[in-house]
């Protein structure tokens, strides 16, 4: 199984390791730093042994990369990853600042469902399930999401199965989540942030995440 090393250390942006598995134009790794696209957080960017990622996909607990097809990595080739670390960052503090705002809606609208979600590197998305507008609430979400971040407080993250590879995030005294992204090391980390309200259609509410740093 690849060991995923972007748990252990998500600022880590470069990586040796070897190529355990090719089937045509998918290589799987030994280890990886390299993050593949769950739980609405995208993939990372980058390269692995020099060639472009064009897709990186879960496969259960395992992570298929796959390459051009003229690449020519074979079972046991030591290879070099590197990742676009500022895009990874920005992934990192986009999806714990969309962690926030959502524990703070179950705060504010006990019993409100979420019905998706999804973090690109530019912002981030909550959606909802509610038949009225969301957006009343914006100002006492940005303000307290502002408090978390001037508390600077520890973003704690483990596994809950580490057979099952399922992890979560806590913040000791704010809120604790089953999460397998990655995330930064403190809520001071994540700066402020605005929020915008987008209606997708009758009985759905989307809030918007944007960070202002």
């Amino acid at each position: 199984m690849t060991q995923k090393l972007f748990w252990n250390d998500p600022y880590q942006t470069r990586l040796d390791t070897e190529v355990t598995q090719v089937d045509g134009d998918q290589v799987w790794l030994r280890e990886t730093i390299f993050f593949a696209f769950s739980g609405g957080q995208e993939s990372d960017s980058g390269n692995i042994g020099g060639y472009p990622v064009l897709l990186a996909q879960k496969q259960e607990l395992e992570i298929a990369y796959t390459l051009p097809a003229d690449h020519t990595l074979t079972p046991g080739t030591p290879v070099h990853i590197s990742i676009d670390g500022a895009r990874r960052y920005r992934l990192m503090r986009l999806h714990f600042a969309a962690e926030m705002v959502l524990q703070l809606m179950y705060q504010l609208r006990p019993g409100i469902l979420r019905i998706g979600a999804h973090i690109s590197a530019d912002k981030a998305r909550i959606d909802f399930a509610s038949d009225t507008s969301l957006s009343p609430l914006f100002a006492v979400l940005e303000e307290q999401t502002l408090a978390l971040v001037n508390r600077d407080l520890p973003i704690q993250t483990a596994f809950s199965d580490v057979a099952a590879e399922r992890r979560f995030w806590s913040v000791e005294g704010f809120a604790q989540m089953p999460c397998g992204g990655t995330h930064p090391r403190s809520t001071g980390e994540i700066g402020p942030l605005a929020l915008k309200r987008k209606n997708t259609g009758k009985g759905k509410e989307r809030i918007e995440v944007m960070l202002l740093s």
